[in-house]
């Protein structure tokens, strides 16, 4: 019973792992096969505009079913993210996050699929692998010198006999059954391959969070991990999972066993026994290499974007203010359950606390703006140059900053060359600077200082936005002598 109890208690906390808690949905066939369509079977990676508009599209074919679906795909994203069955990311250099299913959410689609494909369990193949691991594994943890010779001539013995056979002509290949049998295991441990680079990452990243949250909560001056950091030992990479990746890593990128590996995937896809793969399975082996470098190639960079970051996060002190703000937080909750005893929720206590909040969205839940929604019909009409009088000028003067400085070091100028000088020759000479401001100015500098004569005069001007106006206003001359007596 102790042992039943304990298997029980196990499978409990499984129970709240993210693949049994997907599989136990009340709607888990729906996002099974959502997830499954969309980040398994094309693209393993999809921004988030480009999955928020397929998952829009089948949620609105399914509630044409009677499937009930309530939420938005907004919203199913967002609990999907927060139940830990996808993975969430901002690419450097991306305009909007990106979304990958999680490695509990593959194993929760794998065990699925694995109910409905059909394939015998024991199997020459896997009984073979079996075989020779098993050999390999004694043959290699031999200590004995003279056993270790046997084996090595009893394998000699058989690769001879092999190279003589073939000499005389005397091929045996595996036969066809067989060879679709192995290729498939091939595919089959392949598949899991990938999905080991999810865990791997998952792994990285509850690392990272660890390690971080044993310095900061290491009241000491230097803990075990900031002993380590300071000692200059990288501590992630040393860590089990570090070490198991690296090893795995530097064997992925060895060029010789790469060009093996390739030559051999060669080779087997131009016998004639591939072709009664299907079509998923011949793309899905073509591909392999690449896969497998793509999804390698990004846990690496988790990898050394997590070391290098808690190598800065001890050396630049920060973990200091983060241990600082944890003493503050936890006094303020100490204090909070000592004043319980004493105060309810609803007592006034003689002091207004304002409350500052801010509504924490996801960039994919954001809509973007779509400017032909607010295109007008027809086309534009050019409008009448407007006329601008001295009533509108004294307004716009009013609720204006115009650097007249800058205008009467212009009117100075000219005026010493000149015996008198009109606003438009003014602003022919000088562009306007301020825009509409400048035209301003120099007409409420008429106002005061020059002569309003009944004719109009024509001006343009360059606006902040960039585009060109023109308007026509009341001709004001400055003579030399008024602006010399009124400056």
């Amino acid at each position: 019973m102790v042992k039943a109890a304990r298997h029980a208690l196990a499978n409990q906390r499984l129970r709240r792992e993210s693949a049994w808690s997907l599989l136990a949905q009340d709607n888990a066939p729906i996002v099974l096969g959502l997830l499954q369509v969309h980040l398994l079977e094309r693209e393993r990676r999809l921004p988030s505009s480009v999955l928020l508009e397929r998952l829009r599209q089948d949620l609105e074919q399914l509630r044409a079913q009677g499937v009930d679906l309530p939420q938005t795909a907004e919203v199913y994203l967002a609990n999907w993210v927060r139940a830990g069955y996808l993975f969430r990311s901002l690419q450097p250099g991306a305009s909007e996050e990106e979304y990958e299913l999680s490695a509990s959410a593959v194993r929760a689609i794998q065990f699925i699929q694995g109910l409905t494909e059909q394939r015998a369990v024991a199997t020459e193949t896997r009984l073979s692998l079996v075989m020779d691991q098993l050999r390999q594994l004694a043959e290699q943890t031999e200590t004995d010198p003279q056993a270790r010779i046997e084996a090595l001539l009893r394998e000699r013995a058989r690769i001879d006999a092999e190279i003589e056979a073939a000499r005389a002509g005397k091929l045996e290949p595996l036969p066809e059954e067989r060879a679709l049998e192995r290729v498939r295991e091939v595919l089959l441990l392949s598949q899991e391959l990938v999905n080991d680079f999810r865990r791997v990452r998952d792994e990285f990243y509850t690392l990272n969070r660890d390690l971080r949250e044993q310095i900061v909560d290491n009241e000491g001056s230097r803990g075990e991990v900031l002993e380590k950091v300071f000692s200059g030992v990288d501590v992630i990479a040393e860590s089990d999972a570090g070490k198991a990746f690296r090893a795995f890593w530097r064997l992925l990128t060895d060029s010789e066993q790469s060009l093996a590996f390739e030559e051999a995937l060669d080779r087997v896809l131009s016998r004639e026994f591939a072709h009664r793969l299907d079509r998923r399975e011949r793309r899905f082996l073509l591909q392999l290499t690449r896969v497998l470098l793509d999804n390698g190639g990004e846990v690496h960079k988790v990898f050394q974007q997590f070391a290098r970051g808690l190598k800065q996060f001890v050396q630049s002190r920060e973990y200091q203010e983060q241990r600082r703000l944890n003493k503050l937080l936890r006094l303020a909750q100490r204090r909070a359950m000592e004043a319980r005893a004493s105060y309810r929720p609803t007592d006034d206590v003689g002091r207004d606390l304002y409350l500052t909040s801010a509504n924490i969205r996801s960039l994919a839940q954001w809509q973007l703006h779509d400017p032909s929604r607010d295109q007008a019909e027809g086309a534009i009409a050019r409008a009448d140059e407007a006329d601008i009088s001295l009533d509108s000028v004294s307004e716009l003067l009013a609720h204006s900053e115009i650097d007249f400085r800058r205008l009467r070091e212009q009117l100075r100028a000219l005026l010493q060359e000149r015996q008198q000088v009109s606003v438009a020759e003014v602003l022919e000479a000088y562009p306007a600077e301020q825009g509409l401001g400048s035209v301003v100015g120099l007409l409420a500098l008429g106002v005061q200082q020059g002569i309003t004569s009944d004719r109009r005069d024509r001006v343009c001007w360059t606006g902040l936005d960039g585009v060109d106006r023109c308007a026509r206003i009341p001709r004001i001359y400055f003579t030399r002598e008024s602006h010399a007596r009124d400056g």
